[in-house]
């Protein structure tokens, strides 16, 4: 048929449309199928009105997103009093391994830099998960360099000082470890604007002369740790469990060193353990 013969029709269409509204038929003029209406019960069709967003997604889609049954519990409210007296300015920083708490929380702490796969900034996001991170110059500037790490600084996690270049710092001078000390802290307030409270060793290694460069370079802790994190689960420096504060170590790593396993992965096995044995995380800073 024709253009014209198509409009041909239409004057007849819409006193057709007249004469329903007269008698009080609204639904057949419509232009839309009534499939898409609410019927009596109030439930929606198939389809959404124009403009109308989708529903959001809820945690629980999150965490299902990312390999987990249910999102972690909410820890609870940070202590009124921080449970650690740090040192102050000059002061020989403590060693602090565990949070001494009774709250069933545990602390993510994830060091070096060499792994920036974005995918764990879209985990990190989703899960809302908080963790605390020790970097080391020369590893978290190579490749896209300090930009991702200000990414995950940005949804609330803390970044602190893991050494300019990874040394074993008991085998170097008191000047030479306070270079490497005093060099990443200057470097991460040049970056980020504050200088980092926390400190760790590269290996866990320290002597006298470690604590006191770490207190002349501003340090008020220096954070170990009693578990740490591997391809598929954790290793307990103590026990075979959890403990009320434990701080968790693990490593932004990639499959090349996590056998073909992704980061994201291995932070999912992490979770599964730490729910899986009545905890939640906890943000260390709050503590400490």
């Amino acid at each position: 048929m024709s253009v014209s013969g198509r409009r041909g029709r239409r004057p007849a269409a819409v006193l057709a449309c007249a004469a329903l509204l007269l008698t009080g038929v609204l639904s057949g003029c419509s232009g839309s199928s009534s499939s898409g209406s609410s019927g009596p019960s109030g439930r929606a069709g198939a389809s959404r009105p124009a403009g109308t967003p989708a529903p959001s997604a809820t945690p629980d889609d999150a965490y299902r997103r990312w390999g987990l049954d249910k999102p972690l519990a909410a820890p609870p409210a940070p202590p009124a009093k921080k449970p650690v007296a740090t040192a102050g300015p000059g002061g020989t920083p403590p060693i602090v391994r565990r949070i001494p708490t009774n709250d069933k929380v545990v602390f993510i702490t994830i060091d070096d830099g060499a792994e920036k796969d974005p995918e764990f900034v879209k985990m990190a996001q989703d899960l809302k998960l908080p963790f605390s991170m020790f970097l080391t110059d020369d590893i978290a500037r190579a490749g896209s360099g300090y930009g991702y790490f200000d990414r995950l600084r940005a949804l609330g996690n803390g970044v602190h000082n893991h050494t300019l270049s990874h040394p074993n710092l008991r085998t170097l001078s008191a000047d030479a470890q306070r270079r490497e000390i005093c060099g990443q802290q200057d470097a991460l307030e040049k970056r980020f604007g504050t200088r980092p409270a926390l400190f760790r060793p590269p290996y866990g290694n320290y002597n006298d002369a470690t604590l006191t460069a770490a207190g002349g370079c501003g340090v008020r802790a220096v954070v170990l740790w009693e578990v740490t994190m591997q391809i598929n689960d954790m290793r307990y420096q103590d026990g075979d469990k959890l403990r009320p504060g434990d701080i968790v170590l693990a490593h932004f790593r990639g499959p090349g060193e996590l056998k073909g396993t992704s980061m994201t992965k291995m932070v999912t096995n992490m979770l599964r353990s730490i729910q899986r044995q009545g905890y939640t995380v906890a943000r260390l800073e709050d503590y400490l």
